[in-house]
């Protein structure tokens, strides 16, 4: 099973942000995961799509590649937390207030799933293939439960 990564390190976006993005395609086939970036409105998704073509690129690069792309799916992605540039904006009476310009680091893994088993005989893998179980022989049979009746209300005259 070939798997491969790519990470694309300083993307000026906070890792929250692109968490929510990565979430989406988490799982799924890179086809899906491609078209899912397509037509997902967030700015981040551009640059996710591009980690993720890197990372396909690097799959068919590996040795032991069937060759087969549609077998190919997102096994993890994250976006692990990079520098922050710190800025400063003036602020009334004399006073500054601190920016915090994100960046993120993205990386995506995407690995081969197994070929599909063929099996040779139909019917092979019936679950009543398994021997029921009977009880001993001579073993005493439990005594069926009996029914509680609630007790009757005495009247008051």
């Amino acid at each position: 099973m070939i798997e491969a990564h790519a990470t694309a390190r300083y993307v000026r976006t906070s890792a929250q942000k692109a968490g929510l993005v990565l979430a989406l395609i988490r799982g799924k086939d890179v086809n899906r995961a491609l078209a899912t970036l397509q037509f997902t409105r967030k700015g981040v998704a551009v640059d996710i799509e591009k980690v993720l073509r890197s990372a396909i690129a690097n799959a068919q690069q590996k040795e032991g590649f069937s060759g087969d792309v549609d077998r190919l799916y997102v096994s993890a992605c994250y976006a692990n937390q990079g520098p922050s540039a710190k800025r400063v904006r003036p602020a009334p009476m004399g006073r500054a207030f601190r920016v915090l310009k994100r960046m993120a680091h993205l990386t995506v893994r995407v690995s081969e799933r197994a070929a599909p088993v063929a099996h040779l005989a139909p019917g092979a893998h019936d679950a009543d293939a398994a021997p029921k179980r009977r009880p001993r022989a001579g073993a005493p049979k439990k005594p069926a439960a009996a029914k509680r009746v609630p007790a009757k209300k005495a009247k008051k005259e």
